[in-house]
């Protein structure tokens, strides 16, 4: 249900209310009487559920940490390959 703020025109009480978007706004002050004016405002939100913070995101399992690692590791110990070339002179060079 949204909050609403209102505003006494005469007094200046500032209040806030919990209604249905449905609901008549209020339309009288409750401390002095006096006609109320509905306040603009930033809307408050609330998020609820996991995963609004770092903290709360995905974490790598050690398991998973671990598989990587090895497979890394295994990519190190590996002889590399190397290709050569042979070197050809190029047709600039070539003279008849």
């Amino acid at each position: 249900m949204p909050i609403y703020e209102y505003q006494c025109l005469d007094c200046k009480h500032e209040f806030e209310t919990m209604q249905k978007a449905s609901d008549p706004p209020e339309k009288k002050c409750p401390k002095c009487g006096g006609r109320l004016s509905k306040v603009i405002s930033a809307p408050a939100l609330q998020f609820k559920g996991g995963g609004w913070y770092i903290t709360d995101y995905a974490r790598k399992s050690e398991g998973a940490k671990g598989a990587k690692e090895s497979k890394d590791k295994g990519a190190e110990d590996a002889p590399k390959k190397t290709e050569e070339k042979k070197s050809e002179p190029s047709p600039a060079a070539k003279k008849d």
